[in-house]
């Protein structure tokens, strides 16, 4: 059994495709993360009775941090960490902590489309405005630069008839839906590899 922790900032959907479509004989979703209360993710967490931790400077007394998190993890313990939707830029010390233990989903094919303040509507305006004619979606391996951990699977989609950028995060958003689950469940079946600096899966 895989034990995930999930990170969040907003809706939560990418969390949602993973609770529907991975078998939970195989994964089991042991903690939600959330950098604000106020958010969709949060709501559904709580619904399925999954734990939450906030993480958040706003409000200290209610708030956990890193290290605490890094303590909680352990004691469940946690094996992957799974970003999805997740904000917030992550401490070099708790990247240290989770080496090749930690993914993210990016709404664009990396490593075009990517690096600080490249997230949400803000990649698929870039990918409109450079009229690309294809984006998708990358799961990869987070690591101490914003999208610039080694790329685990990428999926495609035609946007060359798109009107708008929102068109474009439609469509990526429902081959997030697909990626993610995919990808953390060849992480509990241990097919996925690190070999001469390049990461493989296996069938």
């Amino acid at each position: 059994m895989l034990n995930i922790a999930v990170f969040v900032s907003g809706k939560g959907s990418n969390l949602k495709a993973i609770f529907e479509k991975v078998s939970k004989e195989k994964v089991h979703i042991c903690a939600v993360v959330a950098d604000k209360t106020d958010c969709g993710a949060v709501q559904f967490s709580t619904e399925n009775k999954i734990p939450v931790f906030i993480v958040s400077s706003k409000n200290e007394l209610t708030s956990f941090s890193y290290e605490k998190l890094v303590e909680q993890f352990q004691l469940i313990p946690i094996h992957l960490v799974v970003l999805a939707g997740f904000i917030k830029k992550i401490p070099d010390y708790f990247i240290e902590e989770y080496e090749n233990r930690i993914i993210n989903i990016h709404p664009a094919l990396l490593p075009s489309f990517g690096g600080k303040g490249m997230y949400g509507i803000n990649v698929h305006k870039a990918v409109f405005n450079s009229s690309v004619k294809i984006s998708g979606a990358t799961v990869h391996f987070v690591d101490k630069i914003y999208d610039h951990g080694k790329i685990i699977d990428q999926r495609k989609v035609d946007i060359s008839d798109v009107k708008t950028p929102e068109e474009i995060a439609a469509r990526v958003l429902k081959i997030e839906h697909e990626l993610l689950p995919y990808v953390v469940e060849k992480f509990s079946e241990n097919k996925i590899i690190i070999k001469d600096n390049r990461v493989y899966m296996a069938e």
